[in-house]
């Protein structure tokens, strides 16, 4: 199929069944597209669609992102996870302030050496919010230039990568670059999904090389796999008799980087010496081990619960009580477990 079949059949599709009322198409600026952007990375449509409103609607612009509080834009973030793009917008914001006058850069090359945003993001951001010509490669398209192309190997790989990109460059036409960009996102989200594509309806099915050769459920190529290691900790949720809990703001960089979170420890003596400095002496209780699994390892941990008493306070910096319910950026278990623990804790404690 040559590149103008390929992008007729994709826009007539586009024009017929793409996806055109989405919040941030409304208003295609190139801060709104941005946000939307990094907020879709490995995150669905339609989970992203309340934070986005939310968001906007705290941050309608690039400058009151930039000057906001990175506990306050986190706050609005809880939930979405991978909170690194919260940090890098918000970074990003402040650069854009200080190097571009308040203005995101309309340049793909000058985009791309922003915190958080890579070829691909820049690429969609300027083709959506401005019309200019650039190609594109997240999951959704390398899904589906995977499958059309037969193209072999994981594309996390640099060889399949530039291959994907050539091919994806080749693509790419130089009218109605928006429609056909949102096109292709969708294509990958709707139809060529990872699983059960629906084939039947494609508008590239007669020129898919693996639908011809049946390879779909072979392509893309998935990472070689490779044991997920284990972490294993005890988490410490106090409750004052007031529905309020003891948590300890985690550091700017790392794993939940910035977030409001209980108290770890490796052991259980560990624990027990931290209870024993700041007089915490009531029964503690042991809930069912839980995990949550991010990208690159497994973290197992186990609730102990336990009422705050007499709790004698260290001079710490950044801990705190929170209620369950209050704005405050959590990750996401320690979100589910104040849910949880919040009547429980009102009843027995």
């Amino acid at each position: 199929m040559q590149p103008e079949k390929f992008q007729s059949a994709v826009l007539a599709w586009f024009d017929r069944e793409g996806r055109k009322n989405l919040p941030w198409q409304t208003e295609p600026t190139p801060y709104r597209v941005w946000v939307s952007e990094i907020m879709l990375q490995q995150t669905k449509v339609s989970t992203v669609i309340p934070y986005f409103l939310r968001f906007i609607e705290r941050f309608p612009n690039l400058q009151s992102l930039a000057l906001a509080a990175e506990e306050e834009v986190l706050g609005y973030w809880a939930g979405l996870g991978y909170y690194a793009r919260a940090r890098n917008l918000r970074k990003a914001a402040l650069v854009v302030l200080e190097c571009y006058n308040g203005t995101l850069p309309a340049d793909v090359e000058a985009l791309a050496g922003l915190p958080g945003i890579g070829r691909s993001t820049a690429g969609a951001i300027v083709s959506l919010a401005a019309g200019l010509r650039a190609p594109i490669l997240d999951g959704n398209v390398k899904r589906v230039l995977c499958r059309f192309a037969a193209v072999q190997g994981w594309p996390g790989e640099a060889k399949t990568s530039r291959e994907l990109w050539r091919i994806s460059e080749t693509l790419t036409p130089s009218t109605r670059v928006a429609d056909y960009t949102q096109a292709m996102m969708d294509l990958g989200a709707t139809l060529c999904t990872r699983s059960n594509p629906t084939c039947s309806r494609c508008p590239l099915q007669s020129g898919c090389l693996a639908f011809r050769h049946r390879l779909t459920g072979e392509l893309p190529a998935p990472r070689p796999k490779k044991d997920m290691p284990e972490r294993h900790c005890l988490m410490l949720v106090l409750c004052d008799g007031k529905g309020r809990f003891y948590l300890e703001k985690r550091p700017p960089a790392g794993i939940w980087g910035g977030l409001w979170s209980f108290p770890e420890f490796g052991s259980h003596a560990e624990l027990a010496a931290w209870c024993q400095i700041r007089n915490v002496n009531s029964e503690l209780k042991a809930l069912p081990e839980r995990r949550h699994t991010f990208s690159h390892y497994h973290l197992d941990y186990v609730p102990v619960v336990g009422q705050a008493g007499q709790f004698k306070e260290i001079a710490e910096n950044s801990v705190g009580w929170i209620k369950p319910g209050e704005t405050s950026p959590l990750p996401a278990p320690v979100g589910r477990l104040l849910a949880e623990l919040g009547e429980f804790a009102l009843q027995h404690f």
